[in-house]
């Protein structure tokens, strides 16, 4: 028996005591063909494994990137089903303690001949900002941030996203899966969120292809102003802009949210807050405060993660976290709602609403991966495999972490803060009056 049917045998015998101890819903498939358990359906849900350096990648760095690194290259795969369909297939109870019922001769086996194998490391993949997070606020940094992970290709986003190119949150006014309604709907209710009418000086940071400007100029009469860093997102709102006919009552701006000026009525920022930083939160709010007219109303909406028990401990990242930031977002950073709305209170604002969207959130990415998972061989084609896979994940675990709460999002009504009345209605009646109805 060579070398590599040693490491095979090995390797069996502790699949095959991992399944049966842990109740494994899934099985193994080998680099030599073979399935563990034997006689595991072929088109049953398992874990591929492409080649011996996949084991002794694992065992000398046995951390979620080294996981990461390997499926995205295709060396560690899901067969015949998902992300989803791996996360339905989790075992029950603590795995921590059922994985001690493993005997340990099988465990040492394989470390004997795995730890010290030849093979391919889990290489980085091309496609990742790397290590480093940048996250100095400065204009630059931010548009290399943001250049990254929004100037992909137009053609990809349009293969999972609703025809107006709504990438954040969508609204679902009852249970459907239809995204482009959940989409106009969203973009519905920030406008009657913010109370927008005709004549109002509306200002959209991070504007992104420009659907909530469009949008509100269109059907709201307002004068709108969206500004952004993404210079695709930029030329394709541009030209949206001119499609619609709205020249004159939408301007876009390619800047940094700071260097804005002028006064406006109306401001919302939504989904580019986790693009700031902590540390940069002050210069954030100031900002808002010092472009919104006295009475004016800011839409705060944003991702968040749960509060802990104290400030060190939740700027702690978690490992899931971490990837998010190297993988995807560079320079991403997330709030607790508590912090969000302490900062806006000392910045001079006065909350009057918060509204939690964590479960529209997980329909919106769940649908948003179905459409790309169906676009997958057209996605291939515009940005390559790896990175297709690396975009299927993301949306996948996204969906998850909404829907286990381990990722909130929240939508935060502000005024800038004067003594006297707000000007605000009392109840959220009007929000609802007449839905589907937009202004003449």
């Amino acid at each position: 028996m060579d070398s590599n049917d040693k490491r095979l045998a090995a390797l069996r015998r502790l699949l095959a005591e991992a399944h049966e101890k842990l109740g494994l819903k899934l099985g193994f498939r080998l680099w030599d063909g073979s399935m563990v358990p034997v006689g595991w359906p072929q088109d049953g849900l398992a874990i591929g494994i492409a080649d011996a350096g996949v084991l002794a990648a694992l065992l000398r760095k046995p951390k979620l990137d080294t996981v990461l690194n390997l499926h995205i290259t295709d060396r560690l795969s899901i067969l015949n089903g998902s992300v989803f369909d791996l996360a339905a297939a989790r075992p029950e109870g603590k795995i921590g303690r059922l994985a001690r019922t493993i005997p340990k001769g099988a465990v040492f086996d394989v470390l004997r001949h795995f730890l010290f194998a030849p093979g391919k490391a889990a290489d980085a993949v091309s496609h990742r900002k790397g290590d480093e997070i940048a996250r100095d606020g400065d204009p630059a940094t931010n548009k290399a941030n943001v250049a990254y992970h929004y100037d992909v290709s137009n053609a990809f986003y349009r293969l999972f996203l609703d025809e107006e190119m709504v990438y954040t949150c969508a609204y679902f006014t009852e249970d459907h899966g239809d995204i482009a309604r959940a989409q106009q709907d969203k973009l519905d209710m920030i406008c009657r969120k913010l109370r927008l009418k005709p004549g109002d000086r509306f200002l959209d940071i991070g504007c992104g292809w420009g659907a909530l400007v469009c949008h509100a100029a269109r059907y709201y009469g307002v004068e709108a102003h969206g500004v952004t860093l993404a210079e695709e997102q930029l030329a394709y709102a541009r030209e949206k802009v001119a499609r619609w006919g709205l020249e004159g009552k939408v301007t876009l701006h390619l800047k940094d949210f700071a260097q804005m000026e002028g006064e406006f009525d109306k401001i919302s920022s939504i989904g580019m807050f986790e693009h700031v930083g902590i540390a940069n939160h002050p210069t954030y709010f100031r900002a808002v405060n010092r472009l919104l007219r006295p009475r004016g109303l800011y839409l705060h909406h944003t991702i968040a993660r749960r509060a802990k028990k104290t400030d060190k401990a939740f700027r702690k990242m978690p490992a899931e976290y971490r990837a998010l930031v190297r993988y995807i977002f560079p320079g991403g950073e997330l709030d607790h709602l508590g912090m969000s709305i302490a900062n806006l209170e000392r910045h001079g604002f006065e909350v009057h609403d918060v509204e939690g969207w964590r479960e529209h959130y997980q329909r919106t990415t769940r649908l948003w991966w179905e459409r790309l998972d169906a676009n997958k061989a057209k996605a291939e084609a515009e940005i390559g495999p790896e990175r297709t896979r690396m975009w299927l994940l993301y949306l996948a675990g996204c969906s998850l972490a909404f829907e286990r709460g381990g990722a909130l999002i929240n939508q935060t009504l502000v005024s800038k803060r004067r003594k006297g009345s707000s000007g605000l209605p009392l109840t959220r009646a009007d929000l609802y009056a007449d839905w589907g109805k937009r202004p003449a």
